[in-house]
């Protein structure tokens, strides 16, 4: 009798609340939120079936609790979620709000020139090890555990934080967090709880804001309304294309932006999945607009990246990468206003490139409001349509404006790896490079004796970018801290660790997608592993702080005696094309 044949494992496919934001949302809860506004006013039946307003309650929102002084959001972080005050009271600290240390994490500091060259001949401490005199906490900021075993952090002098700076209270029913958890950019303010009792807040992670969102024009219309007041006008008196425009002008503008959002917003876990399979395919990757397209708009990027590519025989190459600020088809639009009678279409594709947030700026506003304002020096050259690519990318994209040719080879390896969200990458000339190791070294004695980085990397051809933290333009590490510890030490600085706050979540480490963040467990000053109540070891996240503690910038860098590395923002063309043709 023959053999039967092996039957592969039937499993079902996964389903999006296969893990909800809460397994403690019991049906009651639900009910007491379909009670209270912006909830009893929303047509169920305006839900499909697959996405019901019940199980959008029930699957992507929480119900936490916050006691007096407690933090529940920090400006500069990065979140993912808003909020909703159930009851209680919470106060918006406005700017120039807490200092670092209030927030868990480090004031920055330099070290002076003689602390510098001591670094080289001091004597040498335990690897990670840290003197017991810094693990005293942070005046006036105290971290404690929730039930849950959650760390946050709370303020331990409230009256004092009130006696200096200004506040606004918030009471029951305001939303709070939309913005920063739609657009992923990051708070722009510190929340903290208020009263004696407790609040209770209903956190309700992205994808549920966004589905509420879609399928209730009222709550959508309320976002939109506070996205325009609170930040649209703000962002369009900082860019360079609408500052000769008056107040009214920009208000008629803001008035008729529209916003779009593209791409996977965890874009980070799917990318690290999708690397370690080999199918990271550009194709995938959602289109924004099409080259052939007729030009509807303006597209500025507000958070995210882009791919501009352009048809090459039956597929498409890759011309440049843009980030946020850059605006996409101006040229077009532009050339069209001027020329009426010989209208062109888009000249390239535009796909994004993980999680992308944009505006669009209608063509109708642009020809009519925007550009009459512009001066004529700053309106961008006519389009010369192009026929067929040629070798030479300034050519085929001139508002690149290259100085010097990068090969299509370099800008899909730069792309693939998403290596354009550095802002400080490690790049290494792998021909200029003799592996003297000089680099090390010298990150190890700026760091008492714990190097910050690896040697190795990705590399195509002779360019390779190490294994050291980017200092991320979308730094997703930045995510899910708990207690503020990983940070920018200034708002668009470097991405800094205080070790002092580290709880040793992982939630940093896990949504690095380059792997630049470790694990380490940490010691004394005797070099004995510290260990905690439950005789376990430890740990701390560790990784590149781009020696932000030193006059002079990375030591890596200045280091290097054959000139070999350097820290390059990966979103400037220019000066990677200027440092590999130097």
């Amino acid at each position: 009798m023959p053999a039967m044949p092996e039957v592969a494992s039937i499993l079902e496919r996964p389903q999006r609340w296969d893990a909800p934001f809460s397994p403690d949302m019991t049906e009651v809860d639900v009910d007491r939120l379909l009670t209270i506004a912006p909830f009893r006013q929303m047509a169920a039946d305006k839900f499909p079936k697959r996405t019901p307003l019940r199980d959008i309650l029930a699957n992507d929102t929480r119900i936490l609790s916050f006691r007096q002084g407690e933090i529940i959001m920090r400006q500069g972080d990065y979140g993912t979620s808003a909020y909703l005050i159930l009851s209680g009271a919470a106060r918006v600290i406005q700017k120039p709000g807490l200092p670092a240390s209030l927030l868990g994490r480090k004031e920055p500091v330099k070290k002076g020139v003689f602390q510098t060259l001591a670094q080289l001949w001091s004597a040498r401490r335990p690897p990670e090890s840290y003197p017991r005199s810094l693990w005293g906490g942070s005046k006036g900021v105290g971290t404690r555990q929730t039930e849950n075993q959650d760390a946050r952090v709370f303020l331990q002098d409230v009256p004092r934080v009130l006696n200096e700076h200004r506040t606004d209270l918030m009471r029951d029913g305001e939303f709070f967090g939309e913005i920063a958890a739609l657009s992923r950019m990051p708070r722009t303010s510190t929340i903290y709880a208020e009263g004696e009792g407790t609040i209770q807040l209903l956190e309700i992670r992205w994808q549920g804001l966004r589905d509420l969102m879609k399928y209730d024009d009222a709550l959508k219309q309320h976002i939109d309304k506070i996205y325009r007041e609170r930040a649209l006008n703000s962002y369009l008196n900082a860019h360079t294309l609408f500052r000769h425009l008056t107040e009214d002008q920009r208000h008629q503008v803001a008035s008729q932006i529209e916003f779009a959002t593209y791409g996977e917003y965890d874009w980070s876990g799917d990318y690290k999945r999708l690397a370690q399979t080999g199918t990271v395919q550009p194709e995938k990757e959602p289109i924004i607009v099409q080259q052939g397209d007729y030009p509807n708009g303006v597209v500025l990027l507000r958070a995210g990246f882009g791919r501009v590519g352009q048809k090459f025989g039956a597929g498409e190459r890759t011309l440049n990468y843009i980030g946020a600020g850059v605006a996409f088809g101006l040229q077009e639009i532009a050339h069209n206003w001027r020329n009426p009678s010989a209208p062109v279409n888009m000249q390239y594709t535009l796909r994004a490139i993980g999680y992308t947030h944009l505006l669009v700026v209608p063509t109708r506003v642009m020809e009519q409001i925007v550009l009459p304002s512009l001066p004529a020096q700053e309106l961008p050259a006519a389009v010369e349509p192009v026929v067929a690519p040629t070798d030479n990318l300034a050519e085929d994209f001139p508002a690149l404006e290259q100085r010097d040719k990068i090969s299509a080879e370099t800008l899909e390896f730069l792309t693939s790896n998403r290596f354009f969200n550095g802002t400080a990458s490690m790049v290494i000339d792998l021909e200029r490079c003799t592996r003297c190791d000089d680099c090390v070294r010298a990150c190890a004695a700026t760091h008492d004796n714990n190097p910050r980085f690896l040697r190795h990397g990705p590399a195509s051809g002779r360019l390779m970018v190490a294994n050291a933290c980017m200092h991320c333009a979308d730094p997703v590490c930045m995510i899910g801290c708990p207690t503020g510890a990983i940070h920018r030490e200034s708002f668009a600085g470097q991405v800094v660790i205080n070790p002092l706050t580290c709880v040793a979540c992982k939630a940093c480490f896990n949504n690095c997608p380059y792997g630049a963040i470790r694990m380490v467990d940490i010691r004394d000053e005797s070099g004995q592993f510290v260990l905690d109540q439950d005789l376990k070891p430890l740990s701390k996240a560790t990784k590149c702080d781009l020696c932000v503690e030193n006059r002079g910038g990375p030591a890596c860098e200045r280091a290097c005696p054959h000139g070999a590395l350097a820290r390059i923002n990966l979103n400037n063309l220019d000066a990677l094309a200027k440092w590999l043709n130097r």
